[in-house]
């Protein structure tokens, strides 16, 4: 079950994992921990595992039946465990939305497609960096009664 994390937002381990999926750079994690700070439509579950904080997931609903994902991450001894795609079924079961959606870029375009979404290119939002967005769809119920 994701756990609220934004009144942990000062935490060490909680601006670790955030670091994971923002830039590289000091001040874009600080403008990430400041907007979770600012905006209270800006939600930010967690994942613990024996009392260990193990991933993250950054959201807002965007829509009347929309989620977007702003970060989502899990810490690197803990990757290719399913752990994100757990934290994303969990918002999905949380929420039930017709459409979750991510930006991303190259390095985490395998996880949405393998998690379900389909990926579209952006192009080259920033110099020298392609953005893609992921959209996961709410599958229509075909059976007939």
């Amino acid at each position: 079950m994701l756990i609220n994390l934004k009144s942990r937002i000062q935490e060490p381990e909680v601006q670790e994992l955030l670091s994971y999926s923002v830039f590289p750079d000091p001040d874009h994690l600080n403008r990430a921990l400041q907007q979770y700070v600012e905006k209270d439509e800006l939600q930010m579950g967690g994942y613990e595992d024996e009392g260990q904080l193990i991933g993250l997931i950054g959201y807002e609903k965007t829509g009347t039946s929309e989620v977007t994902i702003h970060h989502i991450s899990v810490l690197p001894e803990n990757r290719f465990k399913n752990y994100g795609r757990g934290m994303i079924s969990q918002l999905l079961a949380k929420y039930n939305p017709d459409r979750l959606i991510a930006e991303t870029e190259l390095e985490a375009v395998e996880f949405y497609r393998n998690t379900g979404f389909v990926v579209y290119s952006l192009g080259e939002l920033y110099p020298g960096v392609e953005r893609f967005r992921c959209v996961l769809e709410k599958e229509e119920d075909t059976d007939e009664e």
